[in-house]
């Protein structure tokens, strides 16, 4: 049954490219946008129920979805409060082979929480964490800390897809990158997005945020 939910191809996750706009990322970085806009969120159950385009896979992923002890571990020696803020769609593949491993992880510690927003809300956080390429991505996830800080980021992919896909997209077709990363969240079941939103915690408590981009074009 998972492997159903994790086949679908992958379209529809941004709009196309974009050059960055400076007052947008200004704007999208102050505390009170972060937090109001996380406090305006759906919780991922909420997400879920509306969800239209890929239901079948998100209902699925939503039960299914686990994070391997070793990871939740770590992730619960992090200690203090945190906020995940994501920008997702419904119809986005990589949205709901990533999402739902979030919102898991997010369930399993104390002082994590997760809420999500659609782009249409998003915009300007999006704006402010585009991909080295220009393009407005999702999922776009930001995390916070306690007063509202932006303390690290996860855009798009998780590491070993979007490190691929640096390499490999400037000579593969478009077909070719889809095959590619629907055969990825079949082998790879949430576990290097688990792995990044995990180290993505600990770095943030050491005071190092991370925030990683796709850099090819």
């Amino acid at each position: 049954m998972l492997a159903a939910a994790l086949i679908a191809s992958l379209v529809s996750c941004h709009p196309g490219p974009a050059l960055p706009m400076p007052s947008e990322r200004i704007t999208a970085r102050t505390d009170s946008t972060l937090r109001a806009l996380f406090e305006s969120g759906q919780t991922f159950s909420d997400f879920v129920s509306r969800a239209v385009a890929r239901r079948e896979g998100w209902v699925r992923l939503q039960s299914e979805a686990n994070i391997s002890p070793e990871l939740l571990s770590r992730a619960r020696a992090v200690g203090g409060e945190w906020q995940l803020l994501v920008i997702a769609i419904d119809r986005c593949g990589d949205s709901m082979n990533s999402v739902p491993y979030a919102a898991r992880l997010a369930d399993s510690v104390a002082g994590l929480s997760l809420r999500i927003v659609l782009p249409t809300a998003g915009r300007a956080v999006q704006s402010a964490h585009r991909t080295m390429d220009g393009r407005l991505a999702t999922p776009t996830l930001v995390l916070l800390d306690a007063a509202g800080n932006e303390a690290g980021c996860l855009i798009e992919l998780p590491a070993p897809l979007r490190h691929w896909t640096d390499k490999a997209r400037a000579t593969v077709s478009d077909d070719s990158l889809h095959a590619y990363r629907n055969a990825f969240y079949l082998k790879d079941r949430g576990m290097s997005v688990s792995t990044e939103l995990v180290e993505m915690l600990e770095a943030a408590k050491a005071g190092s945020p991370r925030c990683e981009r796709l850099t090819t074009r």
